[in-house]
């Protein structure tokens, strides 16, 4: 799968701003097909940060998120900064 097709866009609900400060997470809408090594290795390639883990979650509504966390080096709310989502 094409690393620009794998993520949509990011997420910036309550819940993962809360992930972001308290957890170091970021969370994104991912393709369907998306398998958690090529989630990874696209958020690492596209932000240039390092993937300690990737957990997805498939919602009802068909969307499937993925929840990624960041090493301790790169804060999460760095990263979501430059994404312009805070």
């Amino acid at each position: 799968m094409d690393i620009e097709k794998v993520i949509k866009h990011p997420l910036s609900t309550e819940k993962s701003i809360r992930l972001m400060e308290s957890e170091n997470k970021l969370v994104f809408v991912v393709d369907l097909k998306a398998r958690k090594p090529e989630i990874k290795k696209a958020i690492e390639k596209t932000f240039k940060v390092k993937v300690l883990k990737v957990t997805t979650h498939i919602m009802p509504s068909g969307q499937k998120r993925a929840y990624v966390r960041l090493s301790p080096e790169t804060p999460a709310l760095d990263v979501a900064t430059d994404l312009g989502l805070m």
